[in-house]
């Protein structure tokens, strides 16, 4: 592609004080023309030093505007920069990840070459310490995160990519995000994509790292989140998105029901108890898979950090699907 065509980056952003610098870092080393970028950051009122970083790592950088997300959500802050964008392509970052210097550019080319509506690449990690080293290499993990090709080195056709770059027309058409959802609203805007006949796009070339939840906390209350709003995804459009994501509801389920049966009953007891051996044989393969294409020093953590992620998924899940107090789509 030798004429560059103009794009908007749009980046919702809140409470991310540690991850500013590096985000503006990979904005400032992008080898797409400045002239040709537009970068409309939407601040979601921080309760940390994030609006005062940003505005003065942007005081001097005249193609990088920052704009109030009042509703202090991602769906808000995304509808709210596209709204604000003066150009054809929208290409979408996020603070919490830093970017290869070809970034915008590999994303913009392919979106163009590929004709394909919504084009990125596969989520990749990054990490600044051991907890957060050990979650980043179960990210990568079959074992913790099922068979979802948006989170391997795979090209071709996909449900859905890390970020994303579009035609502004195509968001429009299909809506945009919706502004219910606190969380999956990328996932929910692809299912639309994908319902309205379009293509969704990945390819390895298209580099970015992603920087994990810092401790098992954090890992469990934003994938309880993901289980959770999973289940609106589905409510919403009336489908089963992927079976995949019923295992560890099912699993979670499982043990709730089995637990308390076999304090009476032995054959919930005896099932319970082949669950779980056959589930500890399948976090120690797991962790030894996630270390060895990581690092060995994760293999005393990386069962409890995969457990997490299933446990706090299907939790999440359940509890959008049997609450009656939950915001109903």
């Amino acid at each position: 592609m030798n004429k560059k065509l103009d794009v908007t980056i749009i980046v919702p952003c809140r409470n991310e004080e540690d991850y500013i610098a590096g985000f503006i870092s990979s904005l400032v080393q992008q080898d797409y023309p400045k002239e040709k970028m537009e970068v409309i950051i939407a601040e979601g009122r921080s309760v940390d030093r994030t609006k005062d970083l940003l505005e003065a790592a942007v005081a001097s950088i005249s193609w990088i505007k920052v704009i109030d997300n009042p509703g202090q959500i991602v769906s808000t802050g995304l509808n709210k920069a596209v709204r604000h964008a003066r150009n054809d392509i929208i290409l979408r970052m996020d603070v919490h990840t830093e970017y290869a210097h070809d970034y915008v550019s590999r994303c913009v080319s392919t979106l163009i070459e590929s004709g394909c509506a919504d084009v990125g690449g596969p989520a990749r990690t990054k990490s600044k310490g051991y907890v957060q080293g050990a979650i980043a290499a179960a990210f990568a993990s079959p074992f913790a995160v099922g068979d979802a090709k948006s989170h391997f080195e795979y090209e071709g056709e996909v449900d859905g990519v890390s970020y994303g770059c579009w035609y502004k027309k195509t968001l429009m058409e299909v809506g945009l995000w919706d502004e219910r959802f606190r969380k999956n609203q990328d996932d929910e805007l692809c299912l639309r994509l994908r319902k309205a006949g379009h293509t969704i796009y990945q390819t390895p070339r298209i580099r970015s790292w992603y920087f994990p939840r810092k401790n098992l906390s954090g890992l469990f209350r934003q994938y309880f989140q993901y289980g959770f709003w999973k289940v609106m995804v589905m409510r919403k459009h009336r489908t089963i998105v992927s079976w995949r994501h019923m295992v560890p509801a099912s699993f979670v389920l499982f043990l709730f029901t089995a637990t308390p049966l076999g304090m009476f009953w032995h054959l919930p007891a005896q099932a319970l108890r082949y669950v779980l051996e056959a589930y500890l044989a399948f976090l120690i393969m797991g962790s030894i898979q996630a270390a060895l294409n990581s690092s060995l020093a994760y293999l005393p953590v990386l069962p409890i950090v995969i457990a997490t992620f299933h446990v706090a998924y299907g939790t999440g899940f359940l509890c959008a699907f049997f609450s009656r107090t939950f915001y109903r789509l």
